[in-house]
């Protein structure tokens, strides 16, 4: 019996405003290089969609599915703002939702030569789960399904038992990723085009399978090879497509009975590992990956430099462990790792990419400036 996964990933980034320092250099404040009032209202706004689709994830539920969340501690951390969202979440983890652990900041830490950075941000976010949730993830998804050599070593180190990636083309080499990986730890690959089928082309009625319903999907995967199908799904595409007036909500609610029509199962990552035996990849071993893949992250220079000034700074911060600012500096330092920022200064991104990286360099090169004065 083929099984499915399904993941989703709860994130609103704190993106950096349009910074120029016109009146001359200001003190490094959290408010000099975010729009904390713009993020308040995005995350308002958007609040009625995200509480309706907690509330269609419990019918799921009940109907038999099985959900892992991904919910970064930057998400977390807003949720003060409107309490009724972790009453949400937690009445969801009530009805035996699983979760996962990530960095804290959503942050491309895991690519810094030195993994001290990331492995904090890690326990961090693990440590708010637990106080959240009571729950001690074993699954780890990182950032943008980042994977690298490096990373399933660190991950065993830390007692992790499962890890979540992409299924990209370097590693398949055309297969579906549809098995249990051996790895140091067993890692599971995000099957894109049926992850793209939900977020991206759900609402697209010029797509040749609209509308989407879920025993029509459901279908599709009953005649796969293979043991589990791994989804991964962005939260801000579900809540994209309620806008759309979509019936995605439907969509989810009548997933498990169209799964189980078609004697597919439901499962969390670790019950995947139970079920199911590892299979061989031996690219998964050598090889590096992101959601799309790395070139997504670090295909141009201004890519590249942006993260080579992002370790150059932890270097500085480092030195500077024993002054009063370094918690409040550290902090701006860690909402500077945030993916998105990377994503953002891509070649695809629309012809902003240019745009987006000199404000994101105006902004870390003044962060820059100060960490020195304080140094001094």
């Amino acid at each position: 019996m083929q099984s499915v996964c399904i993941c989703s990933e709860v994130h609103f980034p704190w993106m950096p405003k349009w910074y120029w320092p016109s009146g001359g250099y200001r003190s490094p404040e959290f408010e000099t290089y975010f729009d904390q009032p713009q993020i308040y209202s995005a995350l308002e706004r958007n609040v009625p969609e995200i509480i309706s689709t907690n509330e269609a994830l419990l019918d799921s539920i009940d109907n038999g599915a099985k959900y892992t969340f991904d919910i970064s501690g930057i998400f977390l951390d807003q949720c003060k703002w409107n309490p009724a969202l972790i009453e949400s979440f937690q009445e969801i983890k009530d009805r035996g939702a699983n979760f996962s652990a990530s960095p804290y900041y959503h942050s491309v830490s895991s690519l810094f030569p030195d993994n001290k950075e990331f492995k904090d941000q890690v326990s961090m976010h693990r440590d708010k789960i637990k106080e959240i949730f009571s729950i001690n993830p074993r699954t780890f998804i990182n950032a943008e399904l980042i994977l690298t050599k490096e990373l399933s070593t660190t991950l065993k180190d830390m007692k992790f038992k499962c890890l979540i990636s992409e299924g990209s083309e370097n590693l398949l080499y055309g297969s579906d990723p549809m098995y249990v990986y051996g790895n140091h730890i067993p890692t599971l690959l995000r099957h894109i085009s049926l992850s793209e089928d939900i977020e991206l082309r759900f609402s697209d009625q010029n797509w040749k399978s609209y509308p989407l319903i879920a025993d029509k999907f459901a279908s599709w995967i009953a005649g796969m090879e293979g043991d589990v199908t791994t989804l991964h799904l962005k939260y801000s595409s579900i809540l994209a497509h309620q806008q759309n007036r979509s019936d995605i909500l439907q969509f989810l609610i009548d997933l498990p009975e169209s799964f189980d029509k078609y004697g597919i199962s439901m499962v969390t990552p670790e019950e995947a590992l139970k079920k199911f035996k590892t299979k061989e990849l031996p690219s998964i071993i050598n090889k590096s990956t992101s959601r799309y893949g790395m070139h997504n992250l670090l295909g141009n220079h201004p890519q590249h430099l942006y993260l080579h000034e992002l370790i150059s700074i932890g270097e500085i911060l480092q030195t500077l462990k024993d002054t009063p600012e370094y918690e409040k500096l550290n902090c701006i330092y860690r909402y500077l790792q945030q993916s998105e920022i990377l994503l953002e200064m891509g070649s695809d991104n629309n012809n902003l990419g240019y745009e987006k990286a000199v404000n994101s360099f105006s902004a870390i090169s003044d962060f820059k400036r100060a960490l020195l004065e304080v140094r001094v």
